[in-house]
């Protein structure tokens, strides 16, 4: 494994494969990629954050927050993953249905019409659709029981 890995955020609606190079990386291990960085695109609310890359999970949980600092929310995106050990690099493609977390205790799941759209379209595989549900299922077993958040808590550099 090289010191900077190439990362890449590929999404299927809309269909685009970013390069992620201003992304910081905090830690690296076989199971778990931290990184911090500032938004691709700016927004009217969300400024930065950090996103826990939990690859054995297939999860990317990320702290959105605000530009005075604050959390807005804890976006989980239920993620696939490809890692070219040659070139050190990882594809994450979102596999759509995500999951927010709001600082009130609100839990919303969104996106699952995309999941319907993209299996209609060819975008995503059957294969890849269980795949996401059952790891939807595994986070959302996660929120509800409470260890989610409690078992990142030293992944935050913020």
């Amino acid at each position: 494994m090289s010191e900077k890995p190439v990362l890449y955020r590929k999404r299927l609606i809309p269909s685009e494969c970013i390069r992620l190079d201003s992304d910081e990386i905090l830690l690296r291990t076989e199971r778990l990629l931290v990184t911090r960085w500032k938004t691709i695109r700016p927004k009217k609310e969300l400024s930065h954050g950090a996103s826990c890359y939990l690859l054995d999970k297939g999860w990317k949980i990320s702290r959105f927050l605000n530009h005075s600092g604050e959390l807005i929310c804890w976006y989980c995106d239920i993620i696939d993953y490809t890692w070219d050990a040659e070139t050190d690099t990882y594809i994450f493609t979102d596999l759509l249905a995500d999951v927010l977390l709001y600082p009130s205790g609100e839990v919303r799941v969104v996106d699952l019409d995309e999941v319907a759209q993209a299996l209609e379209e060819g975008l995503l595989a059957p294969a890849q659709a269980c795949l996401c549900m059952r790891r939807l299922d595994a986070l959302l077993r996660e929120i509800y029981a409470g260890r989610l958040l409690a078992g990142l808590e030293n992944c935050w550099p913020y």
